[in-house]
């Protein structure tokens, strides 16, 4: 991951709104029992999503790459009642834990959960969707864009986490960090969308459909 000074990076999170209780029971179980706990979204991306949803007035949304539920809560948490996010993911051990945190949310019942390969999951869908956010396998990335920039209505927005690879889309030299350029430079030659690179954490991009 791209290496910001510590101690911005705990003086952000800290002037954050914290998560609820529940989120923060979820950060903890994750973290005891996964290796990979920077997966996880965090509390100022989270708060990010889970604003930008507000702002933009979604009520549909789609996420590619789930883990354990955290972001799918922040976004859900910003839904009406009556909103819908669909997520996908294909690790089951991930899963289960994410349903388990589902399940006790007040939220949970906005979200619905699509298990295999998302580029298989992605043909069984329809759009439009006001709403997409994308942190799944890297090496998919151009595809998911690809697959999903149709799906998204005009004026929705697009998120996509990971965008600088632990910097290693600087000098690409395998086949995730060569993915991961290949998107970027996809969609800033993309005319039909407007979009800012963020350099939050790994990289953030927010990419608006013109």
């Amino acid at each position: 991951m791209l290496q910001i000074n510590p101690d911005i990076q705990a003086y952000a999170r800290d002037h954050t709104t914290p998560e609820p209780e529940l989120m923060q029971e979820l950060i903890e179980v994750s973290d005891q029992n996964l290796e990979y706990i920077d997966m996880l979204s965090g509390r100022v991306v989270g708060r990010l999503l889970n604003m930008l949803v507000k702002m933009t007035g979604s009520r549909r949304i789609l996420e590619i790459g789930m883990f354990t539920g955290y972001s799918a809560l922040m976004m859900a948490e910003a839904l009406p009642d009556d909103g819908k996010l669909i997520t996908c993911d294909l690790n089951e051990k991930y899963a289960s834990i994410a349903r388990s945190f589902f399940e006790r949310s007040q939220h949970g019942h906005k979200i619905e959960v699509r298990m295999g390969e998302a580029l298989e999951t992605l043909k069984t869908l329809e759009g439009p969707f006001d709403f997409i956010f994308v942190d799944a396998d890297k090496g998919n990335y151009p595809n998911y864009y690809r697959e999903t920039l149709p799906m998204l209505k005009r004026g929705g927005v697009m998120v996509i986490d990971n965008v600088f690879l632990a910097e290693n889309v600087l000098a690409p030299n395998d086949e995730k960090a060569e993915a991961v350029d290949q998107l970027n430079t996809l969609i800033a030659e993309d005319d039909s969308v407007e979009q800012v690179m963020l350099t939050e954490r790994d990289g953030l991009t927010i990419a608006r459909k013109l």
